[in-house]
C-alpha cells in the first residue's frame, strides 16, 4: 500500500532510494513501532529522509498522502485545552480598541516583571494579568495595541516582544522558479572574470597562434570565464515572512543558482548581534555578526530581504528584540553593514504602495538610504542596477 507514498516521495524531489524503502517496510515487518500514526511518521522519515533540509518537503508529501485518514486517532481523544481556549478571545469594535493604552517599551517590561512577582493563578478575559483572551498587554489570543505575547500564536500583530521558542524553516535553494525572468534580473549584476588554471581551450587564441606559426598547429589554453561577484544575502525568516515564503525561496534559489560566491545567513524582522544558518539549530549553531562583519571583504554585495514589519523599538530599542535581550540597537547593526558594505540593498516582498504606513518601513528604508525595492521584477532590475554601480 505504501507504493505511491513512495511514489509522490520521489515527485516531491526527495532523493529517497528503494533500498530505504525497504529498511521502512522491513522495519514495519518486524514492528519497531506501536500501532501509532506519529510512530509511522517518525519512522518513515528517519528511514526516507536523509538531510534534514527536505524536511518540510517531506512533511508536504507525508500530509497530501495521508490526508482524510482518522483511523489512526482515538475515537475519544479528548480536545487540546488551547482550542477552547480560543474561543473565548475577545471582539472588540474599533471604538473599544481606540481606548486600550499604549504604555511604551520600558513601562511594559517593568511592569511584567512585577506581574511576575505578584501573579499566583491563571487567567482569562482580563485587562490587568497575565492571562488570555482579554484586553492586558501580557498574554496571548486577546486585543491590545502594544504589548507582549506570551506564548499563543499571533492574531493582531502588535506585540513588541515575544516570549516563546519557535522554530523557523529554512529557504528551499532547490525550489523551481515559477518565472526564469527572476534569474535574467540577477545577471544584471554578473561579472566575469578569468583566473586558475588555464584548462579551458581557447579558440581564438589557437586561431591567432596557428596563422602566427605559418599554419602549424598551435594550441592555446586559457583560464575558466567565471562570475567574480561575491553576494552575501541575510533572509529575514519567520514571523509575518511566513507569508512570502513562496516569493523569497524563488529569489533565494536563483540567487543561488546565478552567484557561485554567495553567502546567505538567516535573521529575524532585524539584524542584532547574532546571525544562523540552519533554523533547526539555531539555538546551537550561531554566528557572531562580528565575524560575519570581518569575514568578508568591503566589495561583497549585500542583500537584506525581508519586509521590514516589525515594531519600531526593535530596530531603536535595546532589548527590543522580539525574542530575546539584545545588548545593543538594531538601528546600530544596520549602520555597521551599511559603512563595511558601500553596496547593499534592502529588497522588501511587502507591496510597494503600503510602505509609507508602516513606521517600521520608513525606519528601515532611512537605515538603508532609501535603497530598499519590492521584491518584484521591476524591483530587482532596480536593485541591480543600484550594486552594479
Amino acid at each position: 500500500m505504501l507504493i505511491d507514498f513512495f511514489f509522490m516521495l520521489k515527485d516531491a524531489k526527495i532523493p529517497v532510494s528503494i533500498k530505504e524503502f525497504l529498511v521502512l517496510l522491513e522495519a514495519l515487518e518486524k514492528e519497531v513501532i506501536s500501532l501509532s500514526f506519529d510512530d509511522f511518521y517518525y519512522l518513515a522519515r528517519l528511514t526516507l529522509v536523509k538531510d534534514e533540509a527536505n524536511f518540510d518537503k517531506f512533511d508536504r508529501a507525508f500530509g497530501l498522502y495521508f490526508k482524510g485518514i482518522s483511523t489512526a486517532f482515538e475515537e475519544n481523544a479528548n480536545i487540546p485545552l488551547d482550542w477552547l481556549l480560543k474561543n473565548a478571545a475577545r471582539k472588540l469594535s474599533p471604538e473599544e480598541q481606540a481606548l486600550l493604552q499604549k504604555y511604551g517599551y520600558d513601562k511594559l517590561a517593568e511592569r511584567l516583571q512585577q506581574l511576575l512577582k505578584e501573579q499566583k493563578e491563571r487567567h482569562e478575559g482580563g485587562s490587568k494579568w497575565i492571562g488570555t483572551g482579554g484586553t492586558s498587554p501580557f498574554g496571548n489570543s486577546g486585543t491590545n495595541p502594544e504589548g507582549i505575547r506570551i506564548g499563543g500564536e499571533s492574531r493582531n500583530r502588535t506585540a513588541v516582544k515575544v516570549w516563546e521558542q519557535r522554530t523557523y524553516r529554512d529557504y528551499d535553494a532547490d525550489r523551481e522558479i515559477g518565472t526564469r525572468n527572476v534569474k535574467v534580473a540577477l545577471r544584471r549584476l554578473r561579472k566575469f572574470a578569468r583566473h586558475g588554471a588555464a584548462d579551458e581551450f581557447s579558440l581564438d587564441d589557437t586561431v591567432r597562434a596557428t596563422a602566427n606559426n605559418a599554419g602549424y598547429l598551435d594550441i592555446k589554453m586559457q583560464p575558466e570565464r567565471k562570475n567574480n561577484i561575491k553576494v552575501l544575502m541575510l533572509l529575514d525568516v519567520g514571523g509575518t515572512m511566513d507569508e512570502h515564503i513562496q516569493r523569497t525561496e524563488e529569489l533565494f534559489s536563483a540567487a543561488k543558482a546565478e552567484f557561485k560566491n554567495m553567502e546567505f545567513y538567516y535573521f529575524h524582522n532585524c539584524v542584532y548581534d547574532q546571525l544562523w544558518r540552519n533554523n533547526q539549530r539555531k539555538r546551537t549553531e550561531r554566528f557572531s555578526t562580528w565575524d560575519v562583519l570581518r569575514k568578508y571583504t568591503p566589495d561583497t554585495k549585500v542583500i537584506f530581504v525581508g519586509d521590514a514589519t516589525m515594531s519600531p523599538y526593535e530596530i531603536l530599542q535595546v532589548g527590543g528584540a522580539v525574542d530575546y535581550h539584545n545588548e545593543e540597537a538594531g538601528a546600530e547593526w544596520l549602520q555597521r553593514f551599511t559603512k563595511t558594505f558601500p553596496n547593499y540593498i534592502w529588497l522588501n516582498p511587502e507591496p510597494e504602495h503600503i510602505w509609507e504606513y508602516r513606521q517600521s518601513i520608513a525606519i528601515i528604508r532611512r537605515q538603508m538610504d532609501n535603497r530598499m525595492y519590492p521584491l518584484t521584477l521591476e524591483g530587482l532590475e532596480r536593485g541591480m542596477r543600484t550594486l552594479s554601480k
